[in-house]
């Protein structure tokens, strides 16, 4: 079985975590199965670099072709129109990739279904792209995509054209798929296959050496993820005030990242948290090993991995409760849910946890129940299911 991944949220050399649990799922579903893959990850391109951030700017060093954990990703741009490009993004990207897609299938690689991630845009342009050359389209809604963009007329419209043209469609957990369906997509197209976690790169690693290592002196709570307004890093911060004796570490880069420093020093809290800036998934292990609690303020979420990630290490979690955030936080050993998203409630529930915290035995245990191995096999299921209709119709012939 041939498969053409399509998403811009991808990895790339210049933001190597970016869209990272796209190519972990693709690079479990390739290892000792019969499928092979080829991903098309398309970058913006931006005629005026002035108009978008440095960080935006800088994936124009992006290569064109590169390969990742033994995967040929290929790179193609397409245009970008700032402010005014959320309704033209869908046919900007399929423009951008089509040529691309058919050099790939013309030079050896005829795959038989495409495999998009994120509704909008990349699953209306995927969903041109199958059109175009015949095949299949198997569409996975991961949070923002469906949580908020169908709040907009015209892109609520073209999600539900793009639903109803996919074979098949994944939400990586329960509250998504309710979405899906409450947005008029039958309940029976829908699969819930959720993220797992690399247990082997995520593991418990002996606790004191790792903060002696990373020079941890006190209680430290860490907040992973972009530093962007959703992912709440400054609740955290404003939180730090009654937790006068933790420290508090912040992995992650972002357009936020000079705003939460002026805010940790309007509060008085500079000399207690720590700017890591972009990390990689090898650090971030000893990070979550090291700290006593992960805190995820995020107000949306699809399925979080940063939460399974800091339980693999041992680490217990505080999470706002939000979309599919419950149903990875669904036991006391994995930590505790916000009854609210404020910085009060973090304040309370670190305390709680820092007070009594569970075992790290068990915090690794319940972590083990979330492997790739079931997403893996529905994946696999769900793909000969919309594939079988096509090999029956080879098979007549």
């Amino acid at each position: 079985m041939n498969i053409l991944v399509f998403s811009t949220l991808y990895p790339n050399s210049v933001r190597p975590s970016h869209g990272i649990f796209v190519e972990t799922r693709l690079a479990h579903l390739v290892a000792g199965s019969r499928i092979s893959a080829r991903v098309v990850a398309p970058i913006p391109f931006v005629a005026n670099t002035r108009l978008v951030p440095e960080e935006f700017r800088q994936l124009g060093n992006v290569g064109y072709r590169e390969e990742r954990r033994g995967i040929d990703v290929i790179h193609p741009r397409y245009v970008v129109i700032p402010k005014i490009g959320m309704v033209p993004a869908p046919l900007l990207l399929y423009l951008g990739a089509r040529r691309s897609v058919a050099v790939l299938r013309a030079k050896g690689f005829p795959f038989h279904l495409i495999d998009a991630h994120y509704f909008y845009p990349d699953g209306v342009a995927a969903a041109m792209l199958a059109c175009e050359f015949g095949v299949p389209l198997v569409i996975t809604a991961r949070g923002t995509d469906i949580n908020l963009i169908p709040q907009f007329r015209l892109p609520r419209a073209m999600i539900r054209w793009t639903a109803a043209r996919a074979q098949g469609i994944v939400a990586v957990c329960a509250a998504l798929k309710d979405e899906l369906v409450a947005l008029g997509i039958p309940a029976g197209k829908i699969r819930v296959l959720r993220n797992g976690v690399d247990l082997s790169l995520f593991s418990p690693l002996d606790k004191e050496a790792a903060r002696a290592a990373l020079g941890f002196g006190r209680s430290t709570i860490l907040s992973v993820g972009h530093l962007i307004e959703r992912k709440g890093h400054d609740l955290v911060i404003r939180a730090l005030p009654s937790l006068p004796n933790v420290n508090l570490v912040i992995a992650g880069d972002g357009p936020l990242g000079q705003d939460l420093k002026r805010l940790a020093a309007t509060l008085g809290v500079s000399d207690r948290v720590r700017f890591a800036g972009s990390v990689s998934q090898h650090d971030l292990a000893k990070l979550y090993s090291a700290a006593d609690v992960l805190v995820l303020a995020s107000s949306r979420e699809g399925w979080a991995n940063v939460l399974l990630e800091a339980m693999a290490c041992g680490t217990p979690v505080v999470a706002s409760n939000v979309w599919g955030t419950p149903e990875v936080v669904a036991a006391p050993e994995a930590g505790l849910l916000l009854e609210e998203r404020t910085p009060e409630a973090i304040a309370r529930a670190v305390a709680a946890l820092l007070a009594s915290p569970p075992p790290r035995a068990a915090v690794r245990a319940y972590a083990e129940r979330f492997s790739w191995d079931e997403t893996t096999r529905g994946q696999i299921e769900l793909f000969d299911e919309v594939l079988r209709p096509a090999r029956a119709e080879h098979a007549a012939f």
